[in-house]
């Protein structure tokens, strides 16, 4: 069998709150419970809010959890570079490979097109599905334009280890999406894929939030003839009003646990009830200790709550 990689690669744009620490803690005891090699990867696509000093809080933090990994930014490795604003070249190559087109469209002329199309807007939060404005050639030629890619056809299935089987028609559902922005940024979607397939992961845990992202990801895989890793989409911690669980319902970050001098073990056993992979009784954990017993069926299959006041003694 084909060893197991598994990876965790945060964004280097503020301090990790527990839902992402949780994600980092499931997908390292996924990797270490199969006895695989565990990659540590900074998505630090976005120029304006990645920092190098969020992105050394994010390890420190980590390491005290508990964590550790076989190749990252700050230990090396045969993969390298582990930093994906260091990884162009490699976007670079694969967008070559793809049959894609300039698009000059802002998102508010997408949503208004859209509107007009069949007076249905998106969903808050979502893009709107792309109407193939410029496939023909772009509308304002004047400005910086953004790579789009002509999604082929056909619908994607694929087998979630948590969520169960998924499909979609990317190219009705989506429409053809961003490869670059108008602005040279690199788009996640084509980041994350090549990145997998060179630093040879074979397995993705990672949070609910991502779930949709996921048959975008499996058609460029299939294009670019890359191999397809397994997916598990955990869901997501929430506060007591069902809400993605953040500051204001009261939840420290890690780094001010951290610095508050708080047991890490205390919040891997808090991280790992949430989830589903310890009882009531069990105060502290290392997550060593998580690694023999580790059974993804056993992960939680709807949002959980995290006991904040079990936390801090």
């Amino acid at each position: 069998m084909k060893p197991v990689v598994g990876r965790y690669a945060p964004s280097p744009t503020g301090r990790l709150h527990l839902g992402n620490a949780r994600t980092g803690l499931l997908a390292w005891l996924s990797a270490r419970a199969a006895g695989g090699r565990f990659v540590m990867r900074v998505e630090d696509l976005d120029p304006q809010r990645s920092k190098r000093a969020h992105e050394q809080r994010q390890l420190d933090d980590l390491r005290w959890l508990g964590l550790d990994w076989d190749e990252g930014p700050d230990v090396g490795g045969p993969h390298g570079p582990y930093r994906q604003s260091e990884r162009g070249e490699h976007y670079e190559e694969a967008l070559a490979r793809l049959d894609t087109f300039a698009c000059t469209c802002t998102r508010r002329e997408l949503r208004e097109a859209r509107e007009a199309h069949d007076a249905v807007s998106a969903p808050h939060g979502a893009e709107p599905v792309y109407p193939g404005t410029c496939r023909d050639g772009p509308t304002h030629p004047e400005r910086p334009a953004a790579r789009r890619w002509r999604v082929p056809a056909g619908e994607v299935w694929f087998d979630d280890r948590i969520a169960g089987r998924r499909r979609q028609n990317v190219a009705r559902e989506v429409g053809d999406f961003v490869l670059r922005r108008a602005d040279r940024a690199w788009a996640y979607q084509l980041a994350v894929v090549v990145d997998d397939a060179a630093m040879g992961v074979t397995e993705i845990v990672r949070g609910a939030d991502l779930l949709d992202s996921s048959p975008r990801q499996i058609l460029l895989q299939r294009s670019l003839g890359l191999p397809t890793p397994t997916y598990a989409h955990v869901p997501l911690i929430v506060g007591p009003d069902g809400g993605k669980l953040n500051k204001r319902h009261g939840a420290p970050d890690l780094s001010a646990l951290r610095e508050a001098g708080v047991d890490p073990r205390r919040v891997v056993a808090a991280l790992a009830r949430s989830a589903g992979l310890l009882g009531d009784e069990d105060a502290w954990v290392h997550p060593r200790e998580l690694i023999r017993a580790f059974d993804p069926a056993r992960i939680a299959r709807e949002p959980s709550t995290l006991e904040l006041d079990t936390l801090i003694p």
